[in-house]
């Protein structure tokens, strides 16, 4: 699995934002759900949010995140960055893999 931070950058009203964030948070429980995502939250101030995710390629987890409800509204932009955890907590090994 390679690992990345998933920047993700508001282009709407915080209003509009707030009125799919239940559906956007229903979303990423299923990257949690399969093991994709580890945590995530909302930048401060409140601009966006920020997300650490593995995946099998970049291509997978941008695909993935063309079906998060923010992204199919038209409300984020997404910026994925690609890292190599070298050094990390020993409860995370498992994760890391």
């Amino acid at each position: 699995m390679k690992h990345y931070i998933v920047e993700i950058t508001y282009t709407a009203t915080p209003e509009t934002i707030a009125a799919s964030v239940g559906e956007h948070r229903a979303f990423l429980q299923t990257g949690y759900d399969c093991g994709w995502l580890l945590l995530s939250g909302p930048r401060v101030p409140r601009t966006g949010g920020m997300i650490v995710a593995r995946a099998p390629s970049l291509r997978e987890l941008q695909d993935f995140f063309g079906n998060d409800p923010y992204q199919i509204k038209g409300l984020a932009e997404y910026r994925f960055t690609e890292f190599e955890p070298v050094k990390f907590q020993p409860f995370l090994m498992d994760w890391i893999g």
